[in-house]
């Protein structure tokens, strides 16, 4: 068994069996500055987030601010999602550093500053999880998918993770209830319970 369905979610085993814990110390952000592509972001989410980039933008770098001007602050990616501008082809343009050079998000401190109330891309907060959305049905029910992302950066959290014994889907615990809410929560912990006494591991 690879997939485990929770209400509309179709779960990926790994969310269950995989352990990940963030080790901020150990890769300072890294994640919001490699690869090929941004986030993925919701056009809602576009629209918040343009709302408040008076409020950060002059915490960005020029460069940064020069592809928002032209481009905007989301492109449509080669797979056809839409998702973060970024510089010089890795770089998420809301990259922002302190003065010890750790990689912080512009959007993520100004709201713990309480300077705004608007949350970065749900995406970013799921990490290791990517979320995929299918429309199905006359009626446009929809059905997400959730799976985890294996990235080489990562490696430290993997293995903070197995340290604290903390499995993939309690570690974001706050962002999966953000998206999907307490209730479907609680079954998704109903689940793992049964996958464990299963021994589907």
């Amino acid at each position: 068994m690879n997939i485990i369905q929770v209400g509309n979610v179709l779960c990926s085993i790994d969310i269950f069996k995989e352990m990940f814990c963030c080790n901020y110390r150990a890769c300072r952000g890294v994640c919001c500055v490699e690869g090929d592509a941004g986030a993925p972001i919701t056009l809602e989410e576009v629209a918040d987030i343009e709302g408040i980039l008076p409020l950060i933008e002059g915490e960005l770098a020029p460069e940064a601010r020069r592809v928002i001007d032209e481009q905007g602050i989301a492109y449509v990616d080669r797979q056809g999602d839409l998702v973060t501008s970024i510089v010089n082809g890795k770089d998420c343009v809301f990259t922002a550093y302190d003065d010890k050079g750790n990689c912080l998000c512009a959007i993520e401190r100004a709201q713990r500053e309480g300077r705004h109330s608007v949350a970065k891309p749900i995406s970013c907060a799921l990490y290791p999880i990517r979320v995929k959305r299918f429309s199905i049905g006359d009626k446009g029910e929809v059905l997400y998918g959730l799976n985890y992302h294996r990235w080489a950066i990562c490696s430290e959290a993997v293995e903070k993770g197995h340290r604290l014994s903390m499995p993939v889907y309690k570690f974001l615990k706050e962002p999966l209830t953000q998206m999907f809410g307490v209730d479907w929560y609680a079954e998704l912990e109903i689940a793992a319970k049964e996958i464990a006494s299963a021994k589907e591991f």
